[in-house]
């Protein structure tokens, strides 16, 4: 083989490797059931580069590169404006589901009830950075990203919460980014235009709700403080425990209960694409965040379905 031969050959094998990306859970841990065991440290690559490989990239560069990411989010924000009218106008209306109401939602001001990362703030320059460094989520790295203030806005999001505000519909902004990140988040909201009532309409993780303890990172306490005050019209998250409680964090109690609300969406609750992070994926490997990198990458390879 000639040398040029061999530099194409080379070549070849390399942007083959690059291909065979799959997306790698680096969450907030707000996007998570649980916390992330504090044994998942993050660990450098050992070139520390963007040419090292890493699970994450084409989940990544989806988001940020493709024109599907912001037309699907389009396509979903302007969907849920055409309902804003009918949601409203139904006295009985109401996006929380009965095991999450304590009181009769009628009567109440109407609100919407929305997760911030990932559903109305983009955080994929955190993740490229993540891929570039090598890394993984940490609090450190989350907590400074979170300071800087620079998310954008997800496509069609800013439309839709005007629409809700102009029809006197207070948005709720439900996170699981922490209390102590409350000030930098509504900064943020505020700069990509996204309308912020006040300050107690962000929930974030660490609320204190009397008389409901918090399990993880769930945000079944939040919602129930949400719908003492308001009736919930619709709900908008890019994880299913943005709209329900997750008790069995499995893939078949989560495909459970999207069979049981599957009415419920499209309709009160709107779904987000992110292919980058979320609770389906521990869900793959029993929630083990603490087993080596390479344990938990084979039995992910292992629920792939070859449709034998």
């Amino acid at each position: 083989m000639s040398p040029a031969m061999r530099r194409v050959f080379t070549l070849t094998l390399f942007a083959a490797s690059l291909a065979l990306s799959a997306c790698k859970t680096t969450a907030p841990l707000a996007a998570t059931v649980a916390p992330v065991s504090t044994t998942e440290a993050p660990v450098a690559s050992a070139t520390s580069n963007a040419t090292a490989p890493h699970d994450n990239l084409n989940a990544v560069l989806w988001m940020q590169r493709s024109a599907e990411y912001g037309a699907v989010t389009e396509t979903i924000y302007r969907a849920a404006a055409d309902r804003l009218d009918i949601a409203l106008k139904d006295r009985r209306w109401d996006a929380l589901v009965a095991d999450e109401r304590s009181n009769a939602s009628t009567g109440l001001p109407p609100a919407v009830v929305m997760d911030v990362d990932e559903t109305v703030l983009d955080n994929s320059p955190y993740q490229a950075r993540l891929i570039q460094d090598g890394q993984d989520y940490s609090d450190v790295t989350w907590d400074l990203w979170v300071a800087e203030k620079k998310a954008k806005a997800v496509p069609g999001v800013v439309a839709f919460t005007k629409a809700a505000h102009a029809r006197g519909i207070t948005v709720l902004y439900i996170s699981n980014r922490a209390t102590h990140l409350k000030e930098a988040t509504i900064d943020n909201l505020k700069a990509v235009g996204l309308p912020v009532k006040s300050d107690d309409v962000f929930l974030g993780l660490g609320t204190f709700v009397q008389d409901c303890e918090q399990n993880g990172s769930e945000k079944d306490c939040r919602r129930r403080l949400a719908g003492q005050k308001y009736r919930v019209l619709m709900q908008f998250g890019d994880q299913l425990g943005d709209f329900v409680q997750v008790i069995a964090n499995t893939p078949s109690a989560r495909a459970e209960l999207v069979s049981r609300y599957t009415n419920w969406f499209g309709e009160r609750w709107f779904m987000l694409p992110n292919p980058s992070y979320g609770s389906w994926e521990p869900a793959l490997f029993n929630n083990a965040w603490g087993l080596p990198a390479g344990e938990r990458r084979n039995l992910k390879h292992e629920a792939l379905d070859f449709s034998k």
